[in-house]
């Protein structure tokens, strides 16, 4: 930094006794709700390993008595994620297909769901194959069209079921302008690919934001986990209960390890923006490359509700297609040196994965199709590696595959 730099740098006008909660997102990344322990000092949240809890009278208690309802580790870990998404209470599960089914379990028999076409394959998989049995109705439409969800509405509609940016054609769903026709019902809004680093949903009105925090929150590849977040605290309350109710709780280690990812997670998603711009554009630019679809890119077709919704970046998710079709495709994913074929998104590590035959195999190839999700779609989440080890690996991928 050079001396008229340094004389330049003024602190920002802020209150002295402002607290943790109204400061920037990296600080309440780091400090929101991760204070030293008040018994040792430790800077590190201990992990609480414990089924149950001394009581020291009946009824009397410090406000735990058994880790299913509660546990301290998780609920640092549920307290952080509430304030980053600015909502009036988290909750957090095992997996985020657990966060799913909780959301869908504050239905009752005879509602009506709109989902997303584009979701991720787990839950219409869920939803057609276990909650229909139990007299649940649902809709698949294009959310990105406001018209066509405002069709889909009907007195019995009670959730709007969105991701967006989806998973994995990277479509994107105007949050305000759903939350402005959706009538009674509750707008959910499942937030993995972007995070609140980049989006918030609550802010845009929806009621309800969700996240499989195994992806980009947690960020290494370590942990399953989801995650709900509510604007109103009766929504919560009863998230609450089904959690414990179900048992669809988060374990404290995966709760710990999930804080520790928390709090480098905004550096991290500028990085995940920095390489998947980059990498794009290659792509973009690549005569082998038939489509791209990245929001970052002025040719994606939504770009201009992602230069609107999204706060800092369009994430580290993207989605090509080579010439060649499945084919190429299929031995692109073979050919990788570096970059990791595997099922998961959002860690420091880069990987790929072929939706059709992996992550969306659950669908009907009809449904994949209509969504957009064809046979020869790689979708490439990108890592933190150095972009230009990334670029030459792919390099290499694409013209063996198109050879």
């Amino acid at each position: 930094m050079t001396e008229q730099t340094q004389q330049e740098r003024k602190p920002a006008n802020k209150r002295k006794d402002q607290s943790v909660s109204e400061s920037g997102f990296a600080t309440k990344a780091i400090h929101a709700a991760q204070t030293p322990d008040p018994t040792t000092g430790a800077m590190v949240l201990p992990i609480y390993q414990t089924t149950t809890y001394a009581q020291q009278a009946v009824g009397v208690n410090k406000g735990f008595t058994y880790s299913r309802t509660g546990n301290p580790t998780v609920q640092v870990l549920e307290d952080s994620l509430n304030i980053l998404e600015k909502g009036q209470g988290g909750a957090c599960f095992g997996t985020g297909m657990a966060a799913i089914t909780a959301v869908f379990a504050l239905l009752s028999q005879g509602d009506h769901a709109i989902i997303s076409s584009v979701v991720y394959g787990g839950t219409p998989r869920l939803c057609n194959m276990i909650l229909s049995r139990y007299g649940l109705k649902f809709s698949y439409v294009d959310t990105g069209d406001v018209d066509t969800v405002r069709a889909a509405l009907s007195p019995k509609t009670k959730l709007i079921f969105v991701e967006t940016p989806a998973n994995p054609t990277l479509k994107l769903t105007d949050i305000r302008a759903i939350s402005e026709i959706k009538g009674d019902a509750k707008l959910v809004v499942d937030n993995t690919f972007l995070t609140p680093a980049l989006q918030i949903p609550l802010d845009l009105g929806a009621d309800i934001t969700l996240h499989s925090t195994t992806k980009f929150i947690e960020g290494h590849n370590s942990t399953v986990g989801g995650a709900i977040i509510t604007k109103t605290k009766k929504d919560h309350e009863d998230l609450k209960y089904l959690q414990n109710a179900m048992g669809l709780i988060q374990s404290p280690f995966n709760a710990w390890l999930t804080l520790r990812g928390l709090k480098t997670l905004d550096v991290r998603m500028k990085r995940h923006c920095e390489n998947a711009q980059i990498i794009a554009e290659y792509l973009e630019g690549n005569p082998k490359v038939t489509k791209v679809l990245y929001p970052g890119l002025n040719s994606f077709p939504q770009a201009s509700i992602a230069r609107r919704q999204h706060s800092q970046g369009h994430g580290g998710l993207l989605a090509f297609e080579l010439k060649g079709g499945v084919k190429s495709g299929l031995k692109f994913a073979s050919s990788l040196s570096l970059i990791t074929l595997a099922e998961n998104l959002g860690a420091v590590e880069t990987m790929v994965t072929h939706p059709a035959t992996m992550t969306h195999a659950a669908m009907s190839k009809q449904a994949r199709l209509g969504a957009g999700i064809t046979d020869g779609l790689i979708r490439l989440s990108v890592g933190l590696e150095d972009v230009d080890d990334l670029i030459f690996d792919l390099d290499q991928s694409i013209k063996k595959a198109t050879s």
